[in-house]
């Protein structure tokens, strides 16, 4: 399970709302960290495994860099740190997805510590392995790189040229996004040859990196209400392209039935 999260949840006078408590009564009272510490522990008695997504800054919206005026670089890495710290010895919690869907301005590889997003979750990574080794890192790409745009967080084309760096090996994981045209309109879905051209797309922006073991991939988010023909075209072409590298992984976006894109399997 790819569990969203916001720093929000480290500010004790954020108070969980939303919860019917005559359903649940054994989450009255608690904070957010201490419910999250219940969905880890039920997680872990029925065999799941978790892996943690920095999905926003705050509750109200994403944000295209790590930091924005009000949740600093600084905030971002002592938060990750004290949730590294928190599930340390945890078998349950696997994985740390450093931040949900980095894009314009975020760059990869170029150095302009303000933007460079390779080298801040460089920085994040290996804080996070500091205190515990055992997790995975898993970086998302940018939007733009070289002038090519693709889905925000999944363009991983700078990777090959320049990597993440951690301090342990075997711990990287790259991860992308990817959508049909219903969440949003893109080049290749009006093309002559559609759905035939999409591997080509997936290839270039980040399939390369599975294919020449450069690294694991983990396609973190993918969904679609299934609304048109288009829609339907788009889940089948990608599903059988994950099944034919099938090194690949994936979460669907999402368990959850409130999304607005793409609803939720439940």
């Amino acid at each position: 399970i790819r569990l969203p999260y916001s720093d929000a949840i480290f500010n004790s006078a954020n108070v969980p709302n939303g919860i019917d408590f005559s359903q649940n009564p054994d989450l009255a009272g608690l904070s957010s960290l201490q419910i999250m510490d219940k969905i880890v522990a039920y997680c872990g008695k029925i065999g799941l495994r978790i892996f943690l997504d920095r999905h926003r800054p705050d509750q109200n919206a994403q944000s295209p860099l790590w930091y924005t005026s009000t949740v600093s670089e600084t905030t971002w890495i002592k938060d990750w740190v004290a949730l590294a710290t928190r599930y340390n010895g945890n078998t349950t919690v696997i994985g740390a997805d450093l931040h949900n869907e980095p894009n314009n301005p975020a760059t990869w590889g170029d150095g302009v510590l303000a933007t460079d997003w390779r080298l801040a979750a460089e920085r994040c990574g290996n804080a996070i392995l500091a205190v515990n080794p055992n997790l995975l890192i898993i970086v998302e790409g940018i939007q733009t790189y070289n002038g090519q745009s693709y889905w925000w967080g999944s363009n991983l084309m700078g990777a090959g040229a320049f990597p993440i760096r951690l301090n342990i090996p075997n711990r990287l994981v790259y991860s992308a996004h990817d959508y049909p045209s219903t969440v949003h309109s893109q080049t290749w879905f009006s093309a002559a040859n559609y759905p035939a051209n999409l591997p080509a797309p997936w290839d270039s922006y980040w399939g390369y990196l599975m294919k020449q073991n450069t690294a694991p991939v983990l396609v973190s988010e993918f969904g679609t209400l299934l609304q048109t023909r288009s829609d339907t075209q788009w889940l089948a072409t990608l599903t059988q392209y994950m099944q034919t590298n099938a090194r690949l992984n994936w979460t669907f976006w999402c368990l959850n039935p409130d999304s607005g894109d793409t609803g939720g399997i439940l």
